[in-house]
């Protein structure tokens, strides 16, 4: 039997996640928001050195970890950086070690949800 669209679109919580990497450190944020409007805000602050890039997928990774933790199954992601949606989305190919690692660090966490998307939006809209 076919799932009705409606359906499967209920219960989907939403993650907006943003990185950032400047001289004077790195860090993300990360905003969870249940389907029903509860909202968990996160801003994590690295003690190591992250570019632009990896800083996202720092925020995305624990964003991820976290809906883990509060047992979500449907969830969708979004993100400013081309590199990342386009990695996790497998419409890119991972050429360097960190990415790499990355990617894989994904791709092990995607069997705990029932839908994961990951999104594309613009710097601007990311707020």
């Amino acid at each position: 039997m076919e799932e009705n669209p409606s359906e499967s679109e209920k219960g989907i919580w939403k993650l907006s996640v943003d990185g950032s990497s400047c001289i004077t450190g790195s860090g993300a944020g990360s905003v969870l928001t249940s389907s029903d409007g509860w909202t968990l805000e996160y801003a994590l602050r690295f003690k190591f050195k992250a570019t632009n890039n990896e800083a996202e997928w720092e925020a995305l990774i624990a964003g991820l970890i976290i809906a883990k933790h509060l047992e979500v199954q449907k969830i969708e992601a979004s993100s400013d950086s081309q590199l990342v949606v386009g990695l996790a989305n497998g419409e890119y190919e991972a050429r360097e070690g960190t990415m790499l690692k990355y990617l894989s660090h994904f791709q092990g966490m995607k069997s705990a949800f029932e839908v994961l998307r990951i999104l594309k939006v613009p710097r601007v809209e990311n707020v």
